[in-house]
Order: C-alpha cells, then structure tokens, then sequence
C-alpha cells in the first residue's frame, strides 16, 4: 500500500501509544514515526517494547518507551511523565492496549471480568486522565484516539467483559470529547473490524475461523495494518481537527452485513431469489 502522505505528515507530532510493544500498536508506532513523529510506546513486556524500540530508532528521531501496567495509576504517571520529560509536550495519545479471550459467561470468574475491564476500560481512564492534566495545566491542545471495537454498540457472545470494556470507552471518548472541547483536547475512537495480529489469532480465533471472518465480510478480506495507520494518522495530523467525539469504523461493512435482517439472502443462489419476484 503506498501511503497518501508526505513523509513529514507527523512532524513535531510527540505520540503516546499504550500496548505499543507489539500487535496493531506496534505498527502505528512504526507507522507514524516513518511519518516523523517522536513516539512514545508502553505495554507490560519489555522484551517486545524493547524491539519495538531497536526499529523506532532504525527509522531515526526521539523516541522512547517504558513498561506499564496501565490497572496502576501509578505506574501511568510514571510514565506519562517520562514521556514528557523525554519528548517534550505529548501532542497525542492513542489508547491500544487491551485483554480479551473466549469464554461463556457463565463459567467467567469475577477475576477474569475484571483483568479485561481495569486494562480496557479503567487503563483507557488513566492513561487519558494523566495526558489530559498536562495539557490542561499547560493550556495545549492534543488528541486522543481510544481504540474500539465494533461490538461496542453490537454486543457479542462470548467476550462480554471485552464488550462491557469497550462500550465503557467509546461513552467516554463521546462524554469527554465534549467536557475537554473548551480546552482544545479531542477525543475519538477508531473501531477496527478482523485485522491479523499474532495475539489476536492465538487466542481468539480457533482453527477456520479466520476464513468464517473472510467469508462473511462484503470485502472478502481482513483489514491491513497499513490501513488502520493510515485512518489513524490523519486524524492525528490536525487536517481534520473539527472531527471530534466520533467513532470511525474500518471494518469493510462487517457489522453492517450482521446488522441486515435479509443480508443472509446474498448467499441464497439467484434462482432461489428471482421465485421472490413478482
């Protein structure tokens, strides 16, 4: 995919993005410092910051990282200000890091609910809250881009504290892009549909049902990395600051081609369909 910007798109840009280590966070870090930012990463394993950090430095500028479990307040304050003592002024955040598995709802432990609610829903909170402080005592704008989902608004079975999580974070990006407008700080999300990670499809994608998501998508396709970096970074790049509070989709038309009471009649064969007509 050749990218529609200039390669200096995201200069002066400083960007924080948790769960940055690895996965889709990983690529947007990459993808946004071929951009020109200065990039800041964070997620719980070192070895997987520390790669991740060898290729920010291959691609050249500032950039730092440090690990953080974002359940703690305290250990989001340390390294939000980190980042601001290593980059100077953070101009954005892009909360990424996430917990998900497989599991019917009555055999969830109370344990188990929770891990995915404080890292989703709760580590989206203070990692905003801490951001947000800084900008706001220093009257800076800045930018904040809350990772979503599309069962957000959906629901789905089997991943209800992931559900929960994620409805939390996208009423949050739509409460707070309203509180914190008058302070020049938005807020949205981005709800990607199927896009292959190593750890999305080791743990939640069982033998075939990578071609179940394929099929059933109206584009016959997964989403790209360079796709959502690509979404993610004009949203960023202040060309298209009055977007804010907005959750955008980049599914292909997934959740529309569940939502249709009659899309299942796309798979009837054609002759089955013109018995319909009258």
């Amino acid at each position: 995919m050749i990218s529609p910007f200039r390669n200096d798109l995201l200069k002066d840009h400083k960007i924080l993005i948790t769960g940055g280590g690895s996965g889709l966070g990983k690529s947007l870090a990459l993808g946004f410092a071929t951009l020109g930012a200065s990039v800041a990463i964070c997620g719980r394993r070192r070895d997987v910051l520390e790669e991740t950090a060898a290729e920010l430095n291959k691609i050249g500028g500032t950039h730092f990282f440090d690990t953080c479990d974002v359940r703690k307040p305290d250990e989001v304050a340390r390294v939000v200000d980190g980042a601001f003592s290593s980059l100077g002024q953070l101009t954005g955040l892009i909360n990424n890091a996430a917990g998900n598995f497989v599991c019917p709802t009555e055999a969830l432990s109370a344990n188990a609910f929770n891990a995915v609610v404080g890292i989703v829903l709760n580590g989206t909170f203070h990692c905003t809250q801490a951001v947000a402080k800084h900008w706001i005592e220093k009257k800076q704008a800045g930018s904040v881009i809350n990772i979503c989902t599309t069962y957000a608004w959906t629901g789905s079975a089997l991943v209800v504290p992931s559900v929960c999580a994620k409805a939390g974070v996208l009423a949050m990006t739509r409460s707070l892009a309203v509180e914190w407008g008058r302070h020049n700080i938005r807020l949205n999300a981005i709800a990607p549909g199927p896009f292959k990670t190593e750890g999305a499809w080791k743990n939640l994608m069982p033998a075939g049902f990578e071609k179940f998501l394929v099929d059933k998508n109206p584009m016959k396709r997964l989403g790209t990395h360079e796709e959502l970096v690509t979404l993610a970074a004009l949203l960023l790049s202040g060309s298209v600051n009055y977007i804010n509070g907005d959750c955008i989709t980049i599914d292909g038309g997934e959740w529309l081609q569940g939502a249709g009471q009659f899309n299942g009649l796309l798979t009837v064969p054609p002759e089955q369909l013109e018995q319909l007509k009258r």
